[in-house]
């Protein structure tokens, strides 16, 4: 059965709203400047964040991974790429800071910028810039913020983020069902010259077998995506998609001979295709988790990741085992066939006119 998301948590403690805080309907956006986390699945998952803050008047002025911008290139906010170096971060923040001031007189009288990471350095980074951050209260940042808050604890990461984006608005609300990723026309154009190029009929599955990081010192990857691209997949009439990231060509090449491979896409093309995809099969990494926020449907593949804390977020996500304990081949076949129940391939579409 697909995944739930978990019951609202009770507002978080917070100072109440602040009348030169909170952005109101007719008044001019408000700029808010966001450092956003460094992987692929805490962004997505703070897209419902990003959403709410935008949505009650805030101007976001996102800095993140070179990638971000790809990633949420369907969303209207300014997403800058993040400076490799502290200085050079801090000279960022304080050029972003001077144009917020340029446009908005009382931004230097209220919290004016969301450190999403968790990391000293960041808090930091803000303050020498001379920001007033809201963030959570760890590793000894308190001081760094002009407002801490606890970090809540065995909680969605999803949550985690809601919690702030609350403390911010000085109130709570009930969280999302979905989590919303837009896909650009660009980035949809350039999926469909793809599939065309390498001749792809509609209905195919795309597979993430590969896995960043680890959880708690275990590897993420399930061992069984070999023998179910070799062996099980083929029977479903559809094709399988692979999309390896940097590093992972290699591989992908050795263990997934069956597979169509689409090597050197950027993450804007990846959602652009997953959001076309009949069905998606992931490891617990980023992919998976923007499988789930366009509502493609997903079987997430566990082994040690806890799903309380990380699962794919959506109302199309079908969790397979997790916290300690791998899916046998067979289930993830038949859930895989359970899923593609009454859903149709589409004959091979014909070539490209230029070469790719």
């Amino acid at each position: 059965m697909p995944a739930s998301p978990p019951a609202p948590s009770s507002p978080p403690a917070s100072p109440g709203p602040d009348p030169q805080q909170s952005p109101h309907a007719g008044t001019p956006p408000r700029p808010l400047i966001v450092r956003l986390r460094n992987w692929v699945g805490d962004v997505t998952l703070g897209l419902p964040t990003l959403q709410r803050l935008a949505d009650a008047g805030y101007d976001l002025q996102l800095l993140g991974k070179g990638w971000a911008a790809d990633l949420l290139a369907g969303h209207p906010w300014p997403v800058h790429r993040l400076a490799a170096t502290a200085r050079g971060r801090i000279a960022q923040l304080r050029e972003l800071k001077r144009q917020a001031e340029s446009i908005d007189p009382g931004f230097g009288r209220r919290l004016n910028a969301l450190c999403l990471p968790y990391s000293f350095s960041s808090a930091l980074e803000f303050r020498l810039a001379g920001l007033r951050a809201l963030g959570h209260a760890y590793e000894g940042r308190s001081l760094l913020l002009a407002r801490a808050v606890p970090r809540p604890q065995r909680v969605h990461e999803l949550q985690v983020y809601w919690h702030l984006g609350s403390s911010l608005l000085g109130a709570d609300a009930p969280l999302p069902a979905a989590l919303g990723l837009k896909v650009s026309p660009r980035h949809r154009a350039e999926a469909q010259t793809l599939l065309a190029t390498h001749r792809v009929a509609s209905g195919y599955i795309v597979v993430c077998p590969f896995a960043g990081g680890t959880w708690s010192g275990q590897d993420k990857t399930w061992p069984g995506f070999a023998p179910l691209v070799a062996q099980v997949l083929p029977g479903l009439g559809r094709q399988v998609l692979i999309v390896p990231g940097p590093g992972e060509e290699d591989r992908a090449r050795q263990h997934y001979p069956a597979a169509t491979l689409l090597p050197g896409i950027g993450l804007g093309t990846y959602a652009a295709l997953l959001a076309d995809a009949a069905l998606m099969i992931s490891n617990d990494t980023g992919p998976g988790h923007m499988a789930a926020a366009l509502g493609t449907p997903l079987l997430s593949v566990l082994g040690p990741s806890d799903p309380l804390l990380w699962r794919a977020w959506g109302p199309h996500v079908q969790l397979l085992q997790g916290a300690g304990t791998w899916p046998d081949l067979a289930d993830v076949a038949a859930a895989a066939r359970q899923a593609l129940a009454g859903t149709h391939a589409a004959p091979a579409a014909p070539a490209a006119s230029t070469p790719f």
